[in-house]
C-alpha cells in the first residue's frame, strides 16, 4: 500500500475586531485571529499537512497572503481546493489527527461541530478526523493568550 504522512502547524495572533474561526466554526470570543484569510489555524495546519505529505509546498504557495484574491477567504473553501489537488495526484485521506492549543475559550463544546464541518468538506467519515484541544499551561505566547496554534498529521493513501 502506498501511503504518505504529512504534518502541519499554524499559529495566528489574537486581536480584537476579528471573528474567531476554528475548523470552519465561528466561536463566540472577545478576540479573533489575525490573518490575511479568516486565519483558521486548524484548517491551515491540516492543509499544510496534506500538501507536505506529497511534497507540494505549503498553503502560502497556493494562497499567498500578498494576493488580494485571498483576503478574508473562507479556509474551508481553500481546504476543498487542496483536497481536490490531493485527489488529482491520486491520493485520498486515510485519517487526520490534530490538536488546537489555546488557553481560552474552552474548545471542547465546539469540537464535534468542527469535526463535522471538516469531514463534510473533505468527504470523510467523522471518525477519520481526530480533533483535540489543550492549553499551554500559561507558558509562552499561546499560554499568555497572545495567539492560538494548531498541529495536524495527515495520512494519505494512494487511490490506485
Amino acid at each position: 500500500m502506498n501511503i504518505r504522512i504529512g504534518n502541519g502547524y499554524d499559529i495566528h495572533r489574537l486581536v480584537s475586531g476579528r471573528p474567531l474561526i476554528l475548523g470552519g466554526v465561528k466561536i463566540e470570543h472577545e478576540l479573533g485571529l489575525l490573518g490575511h484569510s479568516d486565519a483558521d489555524v486548524l484548517t491551515h495546519a491540516i492543509m499544510d499537512a496534506m500538501l507536505g505529505a506529497l511534497s507540494l509546498g505549503d498553503i502560502g504557495h497556493y494562497f499567498p497572503p500578498t494576493d488580494e484574491k485571498w483576503a478574508g477567504a473562507d479556509s474551508l473553501v481553500l481546504l476543498s481546493q487542496v483536497n481536490a489537488l490531493i485527489r488529482d495526484k491520486g491520493y485520498s485521506i486515510g485519517n487526520i489527527d490534530s490538536v488546537v492549543v489555546a488557553e481560552r475559550p474552552k474548545l471542547k463544546p465546539h469540537l464535534e461541530k468542527m469535526r463535522d464541518r471538516l469531514s463534510h468538506v473533505l468527504e470523510l467519515k467523522p471518525d477519520q478526523i481526530g480533533l483535540k484541544a489543550t492549553t499551554n499551561e500559561k507558558l509562552d505566547a499561546v499560554g499568555q493568550e497572545a495567539g492560538i496554534a494548531a498541529y495536524a498529521v495527515v495520512l494519505l493513501v494512494a487511490s490506485n
